[in-house]
């Protein structure tokens, strides 16, 4: 972890040091156990083979919070050919979506199966480290790809660190985006909606380096190796945004912020943010750096 230094506070103060795993499959062992809490992405399948003719084994396979297809490639330390790597298995695996598919309704139901979503399949690579040239590289391709770097601390403390994180849709830009979430709002109520809509893009995409935007039928998703934040289409009057805070540590006000934690909705988190106004837009600018920073 750049730059990030552990200390225990029990009795005298202790640094506790970072160090790699003893070997790539213990990294894999605690990702795959622990997929949705640290990822975001629900496990399907460990060492997944792909046929005598690419004759390579996935090291994990999953499904993101968004429906969106994830390989998960692991390296013990720094490897120049885990990108390569995952974005060969990442091919086959858009070449082979039936296959998928029915993996994800084997594990999952043949209703989420039915909601992959084949615009956006992802790859999250683990490693003890990445060079700048691997950074340089996620950006120059059209694939959603992430780079994360582990850490073990003491003998049951793992950290994770986005060193990049790159969306084929980052590749749009920031007017084009705005026209997306103008059009969306339009069609409700007039440019006030508009300008509420476009605020609340504006705030959340400009919260810090790697936000993702992923659009789904029912919300929009912002995201960095998570979802943090989701934004339901612009009702009449006001605009509904699923933030991954605990409601439990917040002081809800009624008719700005509510806790849903076990209630059905669309998108991901437990606590609703109600906007109305350009000022409820500044009001909730604490909560979408809490969501940002817990993601």
């Amino acid at each position: 972890m750049a730059g990030l230094r552990l200390f225990t506070t029990k009795g005298s103060m202790t640094e506790v040091t970072p160090r790699l795993a003893e070997v790539e499959a213990d990294v894999q062992g605690l990702v795959e156990e622990n997929m949705e809490t640290l990822l975001g992405v629900r496990f399907l399948a460990s060492e997944y083979g792909t046929g005598p003719v690419h004759g390579g084994r996935i090291d994990s396979l999953g499904l993101d919070e968004n429906g969106s297809p994830v390989i998960v490639e692991y390296k013990r330390g720094v490897d120049a050919g885990v990108i390569n790597q995952g974005l060969f298995y990442l091919s086959w695996l858009v070449d082979h979506r039936a296959e998928f598919e029915h993996l994800v309704r084997d594990r999952l139901g043949a209703t989420t199966a039915s909601q992959v979503r084949w615009s956006g399949p992802r790859l999250i690579c683990i490693a003890g480290d990445f060079t700048r040239y691997d950074v340089h590289a996620v950006r120059e391709h059209r694939r959603s790809i992430d780079l994360v770097r582990y850490r073990l601390f003491g003998s049951d403390l793992l950290g994770l660190e986005t060193v990049a994180s790159v969306s084929g849709a980052t590749r749009v830009a920031r007017q084009a985006r705005r026209q997306a979430v103008a059009q969306a709002a339009a069609g409700v109520q007039g440019a006030s909606m508009v300008e509420l809509a476009s605020a609340v893009d504006d705030a959340l995409l400009g919260l810090g380096d790697g936000v993702n935007r992923v659009e789904r039928k029912m919300y929009r998703a912002y995201q960095r190796l998570r979802n943090f934040a989701c934004v339901c289409p612009p009702q009449r009057s006001k605009l509904l945004v699923y933030l991954k805070v605990d409601p439990k540590d917040v002081d809800l006000v009624p008719g700005f912020t509510r806790d849903v934690s076990g209630l059905g909705h669309h998108g991901t988190g437990d606590l609703e943010v109600q906007l109305r106004t350009p000022r409820d837009v500044e009001r909730a600018q604490d909560l979408f750096r809490a969501s940002y920073a817990a993601a």
